[in-house]
């Protein structure tokens, strides 16, 4: 017989300490909403309610504008090893 869980409902951070507005300039706090590769974590994952998910997502943009944080993450050069490379045109040849 399979037990069945409940899944508990993400709360959003921002509304439970009662922030009334998110700040571009504190980039810690905002370093936990991107991903590794420096998407914006989506609100069904970070759990924040879509007010809050709207002033997070302009902070973002506006802290990567004053370079507070890094639009891309950079990455070494890895050479590409596959059919891709043999590509008349592929700068990896």
């Amino acid at each position: 017989m399979k037990k069945h869980f409940i899944r508990r409902r993400k709360v959003c951070n921002f509304c439970v300490n009662k922030v009334d507005h998110v700040d571009y300039k504190n980039a810690i706090a905002l370093k936990r909403y991107i991903t590794d590769r420096g998407k914006i974590l989506p609100s069904r994952i970070s759990g924040n309610c879509a007010k809050h998910q709207r002033m997070l997502t302009h902070a973002i943009k506006k802290a990567r504008n004053i370079a507070f944080l890094p639009f891309t993450v950079e990455r070494s050069e890895e050479r590409r090893v596959g059919k891709e490379c043999r590509s008349r045109w592929s700068p990896y040849h």
